[in-house]
C-alpha cells in the first residue's frame, strides 16, 4: 500500500478556497435560518407571555448559540463533536416540555428561569451519559435510520409547503396564485441551476433560488428591507439575562426524555450525512456527537437558548450541492454569531418572503428523505420483519404528522412524545427493531422472507441423487469444483462431521488444474456483486461481515489498490476468509503481507483460504434441528483445517439416523 492512498485527504476534511466557504457558508444559513432559530423562541415567547424585547433577545440568543453549536459538532476538539458538515438548530420536540415547565413556574421570565436550570442540567447529563448513546449503536441499523431519516424528510415537507403557501398566521393562504408564483418560481430556479450548471455554480443553486426570488417579490413590493434600518448594529446576549436559573427535579426529568427524544435525531442525522460523504459511522461518532448536543445545550441554556440537536433540514442541502466540506459548516456557524451579534444583520434575512422559503424548502426537506431512501436500499426486505417495521413507523408517523389534533386525546404528560410525528416513527422503528430482531427468541424467516428452507434427515442426504447433492453443497464454494462429486462419492455419512470432513478432504484432493480453474471465481474483495456463477449471494455474505460491501469512496480506493496490486503479482484474486478479520484495516494489513509471499507460497496460501471460506459457509448452510423434543445446537465445529491430514483427524460423533439437517439459505 502506498503511503500516498493512506495519507488522502477526505472530502469532508478539505477546505474550500475562501470565496467559496463564505458563498456555502451563507447559503447553509439561509436554509437554517427560519425554522432553525426563529420558530422556536417565537412559540415559547407567545406561550409564556413574553413582550417583543425579550423575544428579539431570545432570537439574538438563539443565532448566537446555534453558531457555536454548529462549530462545536462541525470542528470538533478532544472527544467532543462528529466532525462532519452538520449544523446544530434548536430541537423543535422541547417546545412542549419547555411551556410546561415555564407556566408551572407562572409564565413570563420567572418561567424562563426554571425553563433554563432544566435545560443546563439536561446537557450536563447529557455531555457525561454521551457513551451509553455511543454503545447503542447496535441498536439503530439500516431499517430504523434509513426509517427515521425518510420520516424526517416527509415530516418537513408538510411544514415545508405551509411556508410556500404563506406561512402561519394571517398570511397563510393556500389559495393564492403568487404565494404558488414565489414557491414554484425558486423550486424551478434550483432544479434548473443543477441541470444546466456545472461546478461552483450547480452547489449554489438554493442561494441563487432565494435571491431571484426575494428580488422579484421585492420588486413587486411582497417583501420591504425596512425592518434592516430600523435594527440596532450590536445586541448582545449575556449570561442569565433573565437572571440566575432555577431547577427542580420534574422539569430536568421532562427535559431529559427530550434529549433521549433528540439523540434519535441526532443518531439519523448523523447517519444520514455519513451516507452522503462517504465516511462510515461508527459508535465513537454518535458519542462524539452527543457530546457536542450536550454541551451546546449547556451554553444554550447559559446564554438564553435551548436545547440543541443536529438539524436534519441542513443534510439535504449537504445532498443537492455535494459540498461535503464540515469547514462550510464551521463558515455557517460564524455567521450565524454575527447574525445574533448584529441584529441589522439577522433583518435583512429576515425579509425573505415565507412562499420563498417554502419553494427552497421543498428541494432541500425531499433531498432528506431521498437520503432515508437510500439507506432503506440496503435492507433485506424479502424479511417481512423488516418491511413491517418500515410499513408501521412511517404510518404512525403520518398519522401524527398529517392530523396533528390527535395528540389532544392523549395526557399533558404523553404530549412530549405523541406531539411530534417524527418522535412517535422513531419510536416506532426503535421499539418494532428491538422486538423483532433483538429480544426473545429470534425465528427463522418465513417462507415469504426467504427462499425456503429445507429439513433433510440423514437418509435423505445419504440416497439423494448426484445432482441433488450437487445443487445443495454447490455454495460452499465460489465456482465448480469435483470436490462436491468427491465427497458424494464417500456417502453413507454417519453425521455432520463426516460430511464436512469428505466436502473438504474431497477439495484438497483437487489437482492444480482444477485449483487454477477454480481461483479465478472469486471476486475482488469489495466487488463482490462481480462474482461468477450463481453464487454472488454467497460471496456478498461472507464480504459483508468485514464491512466490505459498504465501503466509502477512499475505502474503496485502498482495497482496489491492494488488489490489482495481488492480481498483478501473483496472477489470480485475492481470496481471504473475511469472516476471520472483523473490519478493512485488518483485511488491508493481512493482504498487505501476503503480498510479500513467494508465488509457490501464496498459491497453497490462497488454497487454505478456500477451504476455511467453505468451512464458514457449511455453517451457515447446516444447523441441528429438533432432535427428541427440543433445540440441539451444533456441536461439531472444528477450527479451519490446514492440510488434509488434519482434515483426515476431524473427530466424529456417534450416528444419529433419527436427525434432521436445516439446510439454511445463504
Amino acid at each position: 500500500m502506498s503511503t500516498g492512498a493512506r495519507a488522502r485527504r477526505h472530502p469532508v476534511d478539505e477546505v474550500p478556497s475562501a470565496a467559496k466557504l463564505t458563498v456555502y457558508g451563507f447559503q447553509h444559513v439561509l436554509a437554517f435560518f427560519a425554522g432553525g432559530a426563529i420558530v422556536i423562541p417565537t412559540l415559547l415567547a407567545s406561550a409564556l407571555g413574553l413582550d417583543s424585547g425579550q423575544l428579539v433577545h431570545l432570537i439574538n440568543a438563539c443565532l448566537l448559540t446555534c453558531g457555536i453549536a454548529s462549530i462545536i459538532q462541525s470542528v470538533g476538539f478532544w472527544k467532543v463533536g462528529v466532525r462532519l458538515p452538520l449544523l446544530q438548530g434548536v430541537s423543535a420536540v422541547a417546545v412542549a416540555p419547555m411551556v410546561a415547565i415555564g407556566l408551572g413556574a407562572g409564565g413570563g421570565a420567572q418561567g424562563l428561569r426554571m425553563v433554563y436550570g432544566a435545560v443546563i442540567v439536561a446537557g450536563l447529563i447529557t455531555f457525561v451519559i454521551a457513551p451509553v448513546f455511543g454503545r447503542m449503536v447496535r441498536y439503530f441499523p439500516p431499517v430504523v435510520t434509513g426509517s427515521v431519516i425518510s420520516i424526517i424528510g416527509l415530516s418537513l415537507l408538510s411544514v415545508a409547503a405551509k411556508s410556500a403557501a404563506g406561512g402561519e398566521g394571517l398570511s397563510f393562504d393556500p389559495g393564492s396564485g403568487r404565494n404558488m408564483a414565489y414557491a414554484l418560481g425558486t423550486f424551478a430556479v434550483i432544479v434548473l441551476v443543477h441541470k444546466v450548471s456545472r461546478g461552483f455554480l450547480s452547489t449554489v443553486g438554493v442561494l441563487l433560488g432565494l435571491t431571484l426570488a426575494t428580488f422579484v417579490a421585492w420588486s413587486l413590493g411582497d417583501t420591504s428591507f425596512d425592518a434592516v434600518g430600523d435594527a440596532s448594529w450590536v445586541g448582545l446576549s449575556t449570561p442569565f439575562h433573565f437572571s440566575s436559573p432555577m431547577v427542580s427535579p420534574a422539569g430536568v426529568l421532562s427535559m431529559m426524555v427530550v434529549m433521549v427524544v433528540t439523540a434519535i435525531e441526532t443518531t439519523g442525522a448523523v447517519t444520514g450525512v455519513s451516507e452522503i460523504v462517504d465516511r462510515r459511522v461508527r459508535g465513537d461518532d454518535i458519542t462524539r456527537a452527543m457530546r457536542a448536543d450536550g454541551l451546546s445545550t449547556m451554553i444554550g441554556g447559559t446564554l438564553n437558548s435551548f436545547p440543541y440537536t443536529c438539524f436534519s433540514e441542513n443534510v439535504g442541502l449537504v445532498r443537492l450541492t455535494g459540498v461535503k466540506s464540515r469547514w462550510v459548516i464551521s463558515v455557517a456557524g460564524f455567521f450565524m454569531i454575527m447574525l445574533g451579534l448584529v441584529p441589522k444583520f439577522a433583518a435583512v434575512v429576515t425579509a425573505i418572503p415565507a412562499p420563498v422559503l417554502g419553494g427552497a424548502s421543498l428541494a432541500m426537506f425531499a433531498m432528506v428523505a431521498v437520503v432515508g431512501l437510500q439507506i432503506l436500499s440496503r435492507v433485506d426486505f424479502h424479511d417481512h420483519r423488516n418491511s413491517m417495521i418500515v410499513a408501521a413507523s412511517f404510518g404512525i408517523a403520518m398519522y401524527i404528522t398529517m392530523v396533528p389534533e390527535v395528540t389532544t386525546a392523549v395526557p399533558g404528560w404523553a404530549q412530549i412524545f405523541v406531539g411530534s410525528g417524527t418522535t412517535m416513527g422513531a419510536i416506532t422503528a426503535i421499539v418494532l427493531n428491538l422486538v423483532f430482531h433483538h429480544l426473545g427468541r429470534r425465528r427463522e424467516a418465513t417462507r415469504d422472507e426467504a427462499p425456503s428452507e429445507l429439513g433433510l434427515t440423514l437418509d435423505q442426504i445419504n440416497t439423494m441423487s448426484a445432482q441433488e447433492f450437487r445443487t445443495t453443497f454447490a455454495p460452499l464454494f465460489q465456482g465448480p469444483t469435483p470436490a462436491i462429486d468427491r465427497a458424494c462419492e464417500q456417502r453413507p455419512f454417519a453425521d455432520v462431521a463426516e460430511l464436512k470432513t469428505a466436502l473438504l478432504a474431497g477439495f484438497f484432493d483437487s489437482s492444480d488444474d482444477e485449483l487454477r480453474r477454480l481461483l479465478p471465481s472469486y471476486p475482488d474483495l469489495g466487488r463482490p456483486m462481480a462474482a461468477s456463477g450463481d453464487n454472488g449471494g454467497m460471496s456478498f455474505r461472507d464480504q459483508s461481515v468485514a464491512g466490505l460491501t459498504d465501503l466509502v469512496e477512499h475505502e474503496q480506493e485502498q482495497l482496489d489498490e491492494l488488489t490489482r496490486a495481488y492480481r498483478d503479482r501473483f496472477g489470480f484474486p485475492l481470496v481471504m476468509c473475511l469472516r476471520e478479520h472483523a473490519h478493512l484495516q485488518a483485511v488491508l494489513d493481512h493482504g498487505s503481507r501476503r503480498l510479500h509471499n513467494a508465488p509457490a507460497y501464496e498459491y497453497h496460501a490462497a488454497a487454505l483460504e478456500i477451504a476455511r471460506i467453505a468451512d464458514h459457509r457449511f455453517h451457515d448452510l447446516v444447523a441441528t434441528a429438533e432432535v427428541a423434543g427440543h433445540e440441539a445446537p451444533m456441536q461439531n465445529a472444528t477450527p479451519p483445517p490446514s492440510s488434509p491430514d488434519a482434515i483426515q483427524r476431524s473427530e466424529k460423533r456417534n450416528p444419529s439416523p433419527t436427525q434432521t439437517w436445516v439446510l439454511r439459505p445463504l
